[in-house]
């Protein structure tokens, strides 16, 4: 039998402790799986190392790197609370709007002047279209690895720098299980593996123009 449930019954479950609002760009930290939004647990962060709920030390020198997007949580406050997502959206674009600044949701494609042949196909694949997009551009700065063929990709603000690993080892080193044999930066700033490419934006290329550009270089002798 079906019962139904207030959403205020599950308010503690989907609401921020820092900002007390639904959940946007639910961020878990993976010391101890507490989960708060995620501008609100960066701004904690850039003045503390522990969790707002526990207290416990997330690292000494570098909390930002063991925090990491809850997809899952995201999609169930979605899912729970009417026109969240929208109203966040619209408020995304009047905010970049207010301050002469591109929307990450209205990029345009970027692509590499090798790649014209193949934007057909690339219009007609399924690339999470659905998600906030982001333009990378992708530079080898040592010379043990290639530079891409296709330097320029496009992909979804919810992928990790994990993800471009992985994409790098596929091709570059021949096997995806090799990913942890090569970094990637930002403006010479090693990333965390669990960040997303909307927090890199957001943090490090926030008033430059697009695309996001990263550099990758092996991380031990090849």
């Amino acid at each position: 039998m079906e019962r139904k449930i207030k959403l205020k019954k599950l308010n503690e479950h989907i609401t921020c402790e820092i900002c007390r609002g639904y959940f946007i760009d639910a961020t878990t930290v993976t010391e101890c799986l507490h989960t708060f939004c995620k501008s609100c647990l960066v701004k904690h962060l850039e003045e503390n190392n522990t969790c707002p709920t526990c207290e416990n030390v997330i690292h000494q020198s570098h909390p930002l790197q063991y925090i990491s997007f809850d997809r899952t949580m995201q999609d169930i406050v979605y899912k729970l609370v009417p026109n969240l997502m929208d109203n966040e959206s619209q408020r995304e674009r009047e905010f970049y709007k207010s301050r002469n600044l591109p929307c990450p949701k209205d990029m345009p494609l970027v692509h590499d002047s090798d790649d014209k042949a193949n934007e057909q196909a690339h219009q007609e694949a399924d690339y999470h279209r659905q998600d906030e997009q982001v333009n990378v551009c992708l530079e080898c700065i040592n010379d043990k690895l290639r530079n891409l063929k296709r330097r320029f990709i496009r992909c979804s603000s919810q992928a990790t720098i994990t993800h471009l690993k992985k994409f790098l080892a596929q091709k570059l080193l021949n096997g995806i299980d090799r990913y942890k044999d090569i970094d990637i930066l930002c403006n010479d700033e090693l990333l965390g593996k669990d960040h997303t490419l909307k927090f890199v934006y957001v943090t490090r290329w926030r008033f430059k123009d697009p695309p996001l550009r990263l550099q990758y270089r092996p991380r031990v002798d090849l």
